[in-house]
């Protein structure tokens, strides 16, 4: 038991070690790596018939989206395209409560891809953003 909290702390710390020395890209990266991992869980969960560690780990990826992607959008800055994320995210989130409420995985696949999709797009503006100084 006492092994467990130790390396439970030591990866805390790896985690927030990662977050202090990120960029805001790498960031958002981050975020999107634990949102689609969230979805994966509840994937396993739903299928293994374990409906409470699938409601923590669909709320997971929820509050990442919800409370992490969405806000981190700039509408002045992004114009029409933050609009359309915002729109996404919000319909991610709503297939993602859906999935919830229906042990629904093919909700659970539809949030994944879009998430992945965008994620993907995110990951090959980095050189650019790096090379331009962000």
């Amino acid at each position: 038991m006492a092994a467990m909290k130790g390396a439970n702390a030591y990866a805390r710390v790896g985690v927030e070690s990662g977050v202090n020395s990120a960029s805001p890209h790498k960031l958002i990266v981050m975020l999107f790596d634990g949102a689609l991992a969230a979805i994966r869980a509840a994937r396993i969960h739903i299928e293994a018939g374990n409906t409470a560690e699938k409601g923590k780990s669909i709320n997971k990826a929820l509050d990442i989206v919800s409370g992490g992607l969405a806000p981190a959008l700039d509408a002045e800055r992004g114009g029409e395209i933050a609009a359309n994320l915002a729109s996404l995210y919000d319909y991610i989130a709503r297939q993602l409560l859906a999935a919830n409420l229906r042990n629904d995985v093919a909700r659970l696949d539809e949030a994944e891809r879009l998430l992945g999709d965008i994620a993907s797009a995110w990951r090959e503006i980095e050189p650019q953003a790096q090379a331009a100084g962000g």
